[in-house]
């Protein structure tokens, strides 16, 4: 017992490393699935419908082509306007909204849900196209 009052420093820093060090598996497990860039190019070739849940300024600055803008705080309320027979790949600028935004659509009964991996940001940087609102 001793050990433990003496080190209690050391040991809070060791779980919380621990816990920073699974938070990724945590984040990810949350998303569901996930796809990677070429996954979704597919996807959105036989029809998927690409949301974006970052919000107008962001998505004014740069979105995929065809991509429907539904901000984060706002898809509880506009779940219907997405098609209900087809994918959905959600995107944000890094993969943690997405991941968010996918859950709420499987509350919403969806199952045919799929983040893009790394977001807007692995979308350019495997060089793929990106459209600015005019």
């Amino acid at each position: 017992m001793k050990f433990v009052t003496e080190n209690i420093f050391l040991i809070v820093i060791a779980f919380v490393s621990g816990g920073m060090l699974l938070w990724p598996l945590v984040n990810r497990s949350l998303a569901g699935a996930t796809v990677n860039t070429l996954q979704a190019t597919r996807l959105i070739n036989d029809g998927a419908v690409v949301l974006d849940v970052r919000d107008a300024a962001e998505y004014g600055a740069g979105h995929l082509a065809n991509s429907r803008n539904i901000p984060t705080a706002e898809l509880d309320k506009r779940v219907a306007e997405l098609p209900a027979n087809k994918p959905v790949v959600v995107v944000c600028a890094s993969g943690s909204r997405a991941a968010r935004a996918a859950a709420a659509l499987r509350r919403a009964g969806r199952t045919d849900v799929f983040c893009l991996d790394g977001g807007l940001a692995g979308w350019r940087q495997a060089g793929l196209p990106v459209v600015k609102k005019a």
